[in-house]
């Protein structure tokens, strides 16, 4: 019996809400950076920016150890099946940040080689722009990220993965974007 079987009642509000804020104060991202922005994801890691304060000090090498993917830069075809494969072998629940204008559209790199947005190959919860992004719009998007798992529901699944050939085409049901401009 998990906490899907179980009727929305006091107690059980409470241990979604401890769940929850569990989650969200324990998000291990993994290293993806593919271009100049994971010079600015590596940026906020330092004590400038000190992304130690939302619990995500360490940037994990594997992705059995993570269940945040920050995809920094251009991604090419030839990435594309490795950025899936790892994030297939991340824990679940797991969520996507995808930094800059390379990795949400392609950016300036309209051609076969280049992946024409990170979502058609693993769907994403948040959009950080720029070019390269400033590592406080990365902060802001962490911060979308930390309130869109403090809002969801935790018995709620994610759908089935299906490989990368397959997944074009695929919309998400709620996209967040980080507006340009500081957080506040």
């Amino acid at each position: 019996m998990g906490l899907e079987d179980l009727n929305h009642n006091f107690l059980t509000a409470r241990v979604e809400d401890l769940v929850k804020w569990g989650r969200r104060n324990s998000v291990w991202p993994a290293t993806f950076g593919l271009a100049c922005c994971a010079i600015e994801m590596m940026a906020v890691g330092t004590a400038d920016f000190d992304i130690s304060r939302f619990g995500m000090e360490v940037f994990r090498a594997s992705p059995r150890q993570a269940d945040l993917m920050i995809v920094a830069g251009r991604v090419s075809q030839k990435m594309a099946p490795v950025l899936r494969q790892v994030y297939d072998q991340m824990m679940d629940p797991k969520w996507v940040i995808s930094m800059g204008v390379c990795a949400s559209t392609g950016g300036m790199f309209n051609n076969y080689a280049i992946v024409q947005g990170v979502d058609q190959v693993v769907p994403v919860d948040v959009y950080a722009p720029g070019c390269p992004p400033s590592p406080e719009t990365l902060l802001h998007a962490v911060l979308t990220l930390h309130e869109k798992i403090r809002t969801g529901a935790i018995t709620r699944r994610a759908p089935e993965t299906r490989p990368a050939e397959q997944v074009s085409g695929w919309t998400p049901e709620q996209v967040d974007v980080v507006r340009l401009g500081t957080p506040r």
